[in-house]
């Protein structure tokens, strides 16, 4: 099994220093693919050198391309999968780093259920001085466990499959490249769910309960240009999206379209709220807030937000619960 690092750039040359670095730094060495979108800073001539300096030393793990346009993360995304020579692809932006021993840990994770397609980690959430501010929670049994491909839309509709951001998530290439790879319409403004979601037709979910990878949470992150609307609106294009793809045994059991879409408006406007943006936060929240089932489900996933384990939880979510151990 091959991985490669798929790493995208444009005008951050400080932080990709350090993405570099954890990648080529992983106790099992990878391919390291830099796709620079047309940076106008030191990036280029910077990387260049870097990768003239590692084959200096017989190392050629370090591979640069640079777009001839600015295309955007998303087709920058889909190139850099395009070069990609591995099985496995791990995603990481450029702001975002590893631990040494990420791809590590996921190989032998994969290695007890071949028939996956998708692997996720945990993630620390840190500023821009790295100091850690939360861990994504932890989910299903056991150190890692992986969920069946007809198990995987339900739990993600439902949000007890929560994939996360690239930095967290690998994926056969084969699968991504069936998938046609990320949709720029929704460029950094959940494309990479977008992605999970189609990846996920093709084979079973890993996940792994270790924090393996740090997202970088800051100012200059990508969907901070996006406004609340914009954010809610997708959010429910994509979960209209999985609701589709739902198995038929999960049927009768889940929310309907429209209140799955109360529920994100509710979501969205707790969001407002903590923004201090009061007037959206009333437009998302009526008439959202006269239905019992969305008000349940934003329970649920403040429960879930919370880090509270699966026997803390109602007997109801314990019937819900999805996923097997792995013996890791």
């Amino acid at each position: 099994m091959k991985f490669s690092i798929v790493i995208t750039t444009y005008n951050r040359l400080s932080l990709l220093k350090r993405a570099i670095a954890t990648a080529l730094a992983q106790t099992i060495p990878c391919e390291v693919i830099v796709v620079d979108d047309g940076s106008s800073d030191e990036t280029k001539s910077t990387i260049i050198s870097w990768c003239e300096q590692l084959k200096a030393q017989g190392n050629q793990h370090l591979i640069y391309h640079c777009n001839s346009e600015n295309l955007g993360h998303s087709k920058s995304v889909n190139r850099g999968v395009e070069l990609a020579s591995g099985d496995w692809v791990k995603l990481l932006d450029d702001d975002d780093y590893l631990a040494p021993n990420c791809i590590e840990e996921m190989i032998r994770a994969i290695a007890l259920r071949p028939q996956a397609v998708i692997c996720s980690v945990q993630a620390a959430q840190v500023d821009d001085r790295e100091t850690v501010l939360s861990v994504t929670r932890r989910v299903g049994p056991g150190k890692a466990f992986y969920i069946p491909q007809e198990d995987i839309h339900y739990g993600m509709l439902l949000e007890q499959v929560p994939f996360g951001t690239p930095v967290q998530v690998a994926f056969r290439r084969d699968a991504f490249l069936k998938t046609g790879g990320w949709d720029s319409t929704l460029d950094a403004n959940f494309d990479d769910i977008d992605s999970w979601i189609k990846i996920a037709q093709f084979g079973d979910a890993i996940f792994i309960n270790k924090c393996l990878a740090y997202r970088t949470i800051w100012a200059g992150a990508l969907n901070q240009k996006f406004t609340l609307q914009t954010r809610l609106n997708t959010n429910i294009l994509i979960k209209e999206k999985i609701h589709a793809l739902v198995n038929s045994k999960y049927r009768e059991r889940i929310p309907s379209k429209e209140n799955i879409s109360k529920y994100m408006k509710l979501h969205w406007s707790l969001v407002a709220l903590k923004k201090g943006n009061l007037v959206s936060a009333l437009q998302f929240s009526f008439p959202a807030s006269l239905s019992l089932v969305a008000w349940k489900l934003l329970l649920e996933r403040a429960l879930a937000d919370e880090s509270l384990t699966s026997q803390n939880l109602s007997a109801q979510n314990q019937e819900k619960k999805i996923g097997y151990a792995l013996k890791i």
